[in-house]
């Protein structure tokens, strides 16, 4: 029977037998016994399914990656560490030395680094382009070598909106997928997959978890993106691993399972960034009010938001639900229901502005976070963009005076009064 995700929310991944704990339980073991070692070997040659050790897969934290590859509409899933292990692994299942992504320039500064400055020393480059940019000039970076598209659904924390079909477009057109980090919109209010693209990965520490309890990651593959049709950009995929007796993915496992079948016995395997089950237990119970979180979220922000366009010793803002941000349409169009709960804006004074408005916050606290039931702000260019140069600032849409508030599911009210004291002072 199909849900809808309000439901899927709750119910799935996980439905327990007769006598079976109601809530996910949490296998908190390292391994998994056996009767005889020729059942474990098969396991090891990945000749039948099950579990031998937690580095590689856990029951707990499989149940709650089914239910966020249900709610993203997508067939697998695998949690990681963080949302960093996820895009890392993400990236790294189809990309090696030699290899070419084209990203879009405004995303999150940990994802900028990964991607400009780590990975380039793995021998991987990136071209970075805007997220605003023309058809013909998102195409014209494209190589002979490139594997991937990245972008962020809305970025953090310029917050543009990213034309996922234009870009899932000249992915596909180059045969290529199409990795979108959805962290901030959640699949409450925005489904990447049906909208082109291929892979989704979220910081499940954000939206998902809800309440900065707990830092985790996961990647859902649609099971959509036909790697035999460009078998000679995928050889990890498409030709046999040695490591797993000649295995080849995409034949033993299929188009819906391949992808996440080579990220968790391949990567896990030798990376080990893996999600602990106490952890995915925390992250099933943010899941479980995800969306009822997230209206209250976007509700407080869009009234913030207008408060902010109106007040005096605000300098400029940035929010897609404000009809003339210009951002506004294509919000509407791959968000109709809402957006998130952060917005950017300037005060006046620039970044010494922004700092005397910092300080002054008595609710919202100044904290390395986004995206949870508390209120926060942060001001991006000291702090989680400081590694970039100026210019680079200035190609991710940071300016100095820019503040990201993280709005809170508190009286909207008492949001409103902390700002205007903050900024009348």
């Amino acid at each position: 029977m199909s849900y809808k995700i309000e439901t899927n929310c709750i119910q799935a991944g996980y439905t327990p037998k007769s006598g079976e704990p109601r809530v996910i339980p949490i296998i908190q073991s390292t391994t998994y016994k056996y009767e005889t070692g020729e059942e474990m070997g098969k396991l090891f040659d990945l000749e039948a399914e099950g579990y031998f050790y937690s580095r590689l897969q856990n029951p707990t934290c499989d149940m709650v990656a089914a239910k966020i590859a249900s709610l993203e509409g997508g067939c697998a899933a695998m949690l990681t560490s963080s949302g960093q292990a996820a895009n890392f692994i993400a990236a790294f299942n189809i990309c090696s030395c030699g290899d070419h992504i084209v990203s879009s320039s405004q995303i999150y500064g940990g994802t900028f680094n990964l991607l400009s400055v780590t990975m380039k020393k793995m021998g991987i480059e990136v071209t970075f382009v805007s997220p605003d940019c023309s058809e013909e000039e998102l195409n014209a970076a494209f190589k002979e070598n490139t594997k991937m598209v990245f972008g962020e659904t809305i970025s953090n924390p310029s917050l543009c909106v990213l034309d996922i079909e234009m870009f899932a477009k000249a992915a596909h057109a180059h045969g290529v997928p199409l990795i979108i980090d959805n962290t901030f919109a959640t699949p409450v209010n925005c489904r990447p997959i049906e909208w082109g693209a291929d892979i989704v990965t979220h910081s499940t520490t954000k939206y998902m978890d809800g309440h900065a309890g707990t830092i985790g990651g996961v990647i859902v593959d649609s099971g959509k993106f036909d790697w035999d049709a460009n078998a000679d950009k995928y050889p990890g995929l498409t030709t046999p691993d040695d490591s797993y007796h000649g295995v080849i993915y995409t034949k033993k496992f299929g188009r819906e399972k391949a992808y996440i079948t080579k990220a968790t016995v391949q990567l896990m395997r030798d990376f080990g960034c893996v999600q602990a089950p106490i952890n995915a237990y925390m992250l099933n119970l943010g899941l479980e009010s995800l969306h009822v979180r997230m209206p209250r979220h976007c509700e407080n922000a869009q009234k913030i938001a207008e408060f902010l366009a109106g007040h005096p010793n605000v300098s400029w803002i940035n929010y897609c639900g404000l009809k003339e941000n210009k951002y506004y349409e294509r919000a509407q169009k791959y968000m109709p229901n809402g957006s998130c709960g952060v917005i950017s804006f300037g005060v006046k004074g620039g970044k010494d502005g922004a700092s005397k408005f910092m300080s002054r916050l008595k609710l919202a606290a100044i904290v390395t976070h986004v995206a949870d039931a508390r209120t926060c702000v942060l001001h991006p260019a000291t702090t989680t963009h400081r590694q970039m140069n100026d210019e680079e600032l200035i190609e991710a849409g940071v300016t100095a005076d820019l503040i990201r508030l993280s709005v809170g599911i508190e009286n909207v009210d008492d949001i409103i009064a902390d700002i205007k004291q903050a900024l009348e002072g």
